[in-house]
């Protein structure tokens, strides 16, 4: 274990992180509100932490291994979440209690989008700019871009982008080199994020909200500018713009940049986890609408259809954005909701849950033991699209699967024991392992009531789903620290 090389790059992680704290004293500048003492002590405390790590070890040169890269990883999101939470526990309008200050950094930074928060409109500029850029951050990971524009670390950087891209296939690199890979993934997001904010705005937000929306939208965060989220603006084209948007931030990010290459958009369709995906989000939407309308639950047919559209989009890409209250809608349309959200996005997108290629393979896996089952002497394999995936990345779907599983049944289990009942607890154990961020019983509006042991478990879902769990359960095992 190089834990001069783990303590040098944590110490350049934390400096570049603490340059977030700068925009919102601009901000506040710019608009003459209270003061904003919070993020002059947390970029100090952050930037001076910084230092501190990196200045002994800054001639230190080593190839990275593998485990040294997962505890990099591991370390800089729990690292960043404190480091980030000091503007929340700081800040006298909030007046947060610790647990519920690195609660709202952990859900902004894991790009969860549950809050804690009530009266969001009448929170200062500073801070409600300071909660989406936290989504901007981590919504292609602040390790990719680390990876990619700070060439100086001097340590190999593909054992941080494989701990750090989400999905099973880790491996495809976009250009020959890693940082070429990660410089071309945060062009495109970046790209993403400046369309987005430009289509907002001549729509109808001002600059300031699309300036935030488009971050809470492209990393699919799901914060909001406003209580009523989407609501607020009322507007269909708004809420059509974000449908793109979130769309888009969920497929594959290398499929974005092969379209890119080819001119093509018939390559989206042509691939089998993004015709997947949209095959997933067009059936809930259409099982989704079908029963509004036959409740009559709006009013008009346009209605119906905006609404639901927008909301299916919003839980099944993670996003977590509402129009209406979803979670009060009739019959079984709530749940329904939720397990689309746990299905989740494309792999190597900003999305989360399980990720769509995952739910492939796991049926792929049950058809080809079922043909077992029917000829014990042949041999099946199974394709991905054209190609022949090996047995290694077959297990390890399953291993994930498994421990998902569990992880998922604790949790539910622990809330239960803290008196939340099945449905919320379903509900808010959904919202974080899967970063979904909106939640539905007790916990549709927000996680204020909940208790801090309650709190605490839903800080380690979110941040094991961010990192796919196994990147923080390899650090837990013994043979990880042996030499």
């Amino acid at each position: 274990m190089k834990l001069s090389a783990v303590a040098k790059i944590m110490g350049l992680f934390l400096l570049l992180f603490s340059i977030s704290m700068l925009p919102p004293i601009l901000v506040n500048f710019i608009y003459h509100q209270t003061s904003s003492q919070e993020f002059y002590v947390a970029f100090f405390v952050t930037f001076v932490t910084g230092l501190i790590l990196w200045i002994p070890f800054q001639h230190y040169h080593v190839e990275l291994k593998v485990r040294d890269g997962f505890l990099v990883v591991v370390m800089f999101w729990i690292g960043l979440s404190l480091f980030g939470c000091l503007p929340y526990w700081l800040s006298d309008p909030m007046n947060l209690s610790f647990t519920d200050a690195f609660f709202e950094s952990v859900s902004g930074l894991t790009t969860t989008g549950s809050t804690i928060l009530t009266h969001i409109d009448n929170l200062p500029n500073a801070l409600k700019f300071y909660r989406q850029e936290e989504q901007f951050i981590g919504g292609m990971g602040i390790i990719v871009l680390a990876v990619a524009v700070l060439p100086m670390l001097g340590i190999g950087g593909m054992q941080l982008f494989r701990a750090e891209t989400p999905g099973p296939i880790k491996d495809a690199k976009l250009t020959p080199r890693i940082q070429e890979t990660a410089k071309t993934l945060w062009y495109i997001y970046v790209g993403f994020v400046i369309i987005c904010m430009l289509c907002y705005w001549f729509a109808g937000m001002s600059f300031f909200d699309a300036l935030g929306e488009s971050f809470s939208t492209v990393s699919t965060g799901g914060f909001s500018m406003h209580d009523a989220s989407f609501g607020y603006y009322e507007s269909p084209t708004i809420n059509l713009i974000a449908i793109v948007f979130m769309l888009l931030s969920s497929i594959n990010f290398a499929l974005h940049f092969t379209v890119l290459q080819k001119k093509s958009l018939s390559t989206y369709f042509q691939d089998l986890e993004c015709r997947t995906y949209l095959m997933i989000v067009g059936t809930i939407f259409l099982i989704v609408f079908s029963i509004l309308a036959y409740h009559h639950y709006y009013e008009s047919a346009f209605d119906v259809f905006t609404d639901s559209l927008f909301d299916v989009v919003s839980i099944v890409s993670t996003t977590g954005f509402t129009s209406s209250s979803f979670a009060y809608w009739p019959s079984f349309l709530p749940i329904l909701m939720m397990v689309g959200g746990l299905i989740g996005g494309c792999a190597a997108s900003t999305a989360g849950g399980l990720k769509v290629v995952r739910f492939i393979l796991l049926n792929k896996q049950g058809i080809r033991e079922i043909n077992k089952l029917i000829h014990p002497k042949a041999i099946f394999s199974i394709k991905f699209g054209k190609v022949v995936l090996p047995e290694p990345v077959v297990e390890a779907i399953w291993g994930y699967i498994s421990a998902f599983i569990v992880l998922f049944v604790l949790s539910i289990l622990i809330l239960s024991a803290n008196g939340i009942d099945l449905q919320t607890a379903f509900g808010a154990i959904v919202a974080s392992i899967g970063n979904v961020g909106a939640g539905i019983a007790g916990v549709a509006e927000n996680f204020s009531h909940l208790n801090n042991i309650c709190k605490w478990i839903l800080i380690i879902d979110m941040l094991l789903g961010r990192l796919e769990i196994f990147t923080i359960l390899v650090l837990l095992s013994p043979v990880f620290w042996r030499r």
